[in-house]
């Protein structure tokens, strides 16, 4: 009996239990004392039911329709032989709501039906005990179902909207996991290669080699340097992965200041306190960090300038520097800062014909413009 019906419906085993309401059919029968012919006649049509009901359930319209057609069909052309052939037209107006897909359709459907029941009784005589309880007994069957039908459908829309967004929240978070993880490791690995090549040149001179600074100390300092960047890094990425990660913007021009430094690049920075929410706070202090890294892997700069302030309600960093420039193609890390920038309502100017001069402004509300 299980493969009689489809698997992973939502109706379970109910289908079976409606089944029960068939043995209307076999009252008239066993009322009159029925012969051999009548009973094979009953068993006959009950059979056929049986292939239609079940039919309907690995159907799909158009075919479904005709199967609900051929259902009510049997229920019209028996009422003579068995008015409880009414049976066959409750189970196809109990149908009608479901597979009719909107309630529109499902009352067009039903108002047909009821149509062709009065018909049937009016010009083919069909006896009153068939059509009274077809019709009475249809409508109450199918009116319920419309409305069931039409909550089901909700809850299935409501369903697949709530799976969108769960997968639209796991490709965000994704997508913020990876850009701050680019952000961090960007940073810090670019700040580590560049500490440890000045380390690496600190302790190169063997002695007898000229002028060369030769300076074991700051050497060892570098590298102690690069044993507390590591750790952050470490500690910033646990903190990413469990996105509870906050930024300052004063440690961070700080940290940029740092790093452009022992890059052999002059920092100038020009920054004015903003009032800002930490979460707008933590978005320009990874675009800063983001900003400066790409200085001091890519520009072959001698200097860079930064500076943040708030003008006419919004807020406007800039990071400028007096680098090779060009008209590289944008890659993940620019993507990253436009896509921040972007997710605050700002815009991202690039302009790269003398250096490169990245401008980042968004919107501050009301009561964050201006300064403290």
């Amino acid at each position: 009996m299980a493969g009689l019906l489809p698997k992973n419906r939502d109706h379970g085993w109910a289908p079976y239990v409606w089944l029960v309401f068939l043995s209307f059919f076999l009252v008239q029968p066993v009322l009159s004392h029925a012969g051999i012919r009548e009973w094979l006649i009953t068993g006959g049509a009950s059979l056929v039911f049986a292939v239609l009901y079940f039919a309907v359930f690995w159907t799909k319209p158009p075919l479904t329709y005709l199967l609900l057609i051929a259902m009510a069909g049997m229920g019209i052309g028996l009422a003579n032989f068995n008015p409880s052939s009414s049976v066959f037209i409750i189970f196809s107006a109990s149908f009608i709501p479901w597979v009719a897909g909107t309630t529109r359709r499902a009352v067009m459907a039903l108002a047909m039906l009821i149509l062709v029941l009065a018909i049937d009784a009016v010009f083919f005589h069909a006896p009153m005990s068939f059509w009274s309880v077809s019709i009475v007994v249809a409508l109450g069957v199918a009116g319920s179902n419309i409305h069931f039908a039409e909550k089901n459908r909700a809850d299935i829309k409501l369903r697949m909207a709530q799976d969108e967004i769960e997968h639209l929240a796991k490709v965000a978070e994704r997508e913020r996991i990876a850009r701050d993880l680019h952000d961090v490791l960007g940073h810090t690995l670019s700040l580590i290669i560049v500490k440890s090549t000045l380390a690496s040149k600190l302790l190169e001179r063997s002695g007898t080699q000229g002028p060369v600074a030769f300076d074991p100390e700051r050497a060892k300092a570098e590298i102690n340097d690069i044993e507390r960047v590591s750790r952050e890094a470490m500690a910033e990425i646990r903190s990413t992965l469990r996105g509870y990660t906050t930024y300052k913007i004063n440690e961070e021009v700080q940290r940029a200041e740092s790093t452009l430094n022992t890059a052999g690049i002059w920092a100038e920075s020009n920054v004015v306190e903003v009032s800002m929410s930490p979460a707008q706070e933590s978005v320009v202090a990874l675009i800063l960090r983001e900003a400066v890294t790409n200085v001091v892997r890519h520009s072959r700069a001698r200097s860079c300038k930064v500076k943040l302030a708030a003008e006419n309600g919004t807020c406007v960093l800039s990071v400028e520097d007096d680098g090779h420039g060009g008209t590289h193609a944008e890659g993940n890390g620019l993507r990253g800062m436009r896509e921040r920038i972007e997710a605050l309502g700002g815009t991202l100017v690039r302009n790269t014909a003398a250096g490169t001069k990245l401008k980042f402004e968004f919107p501050l509300n009301p009561a964050e413009n201006g300064k403290h």
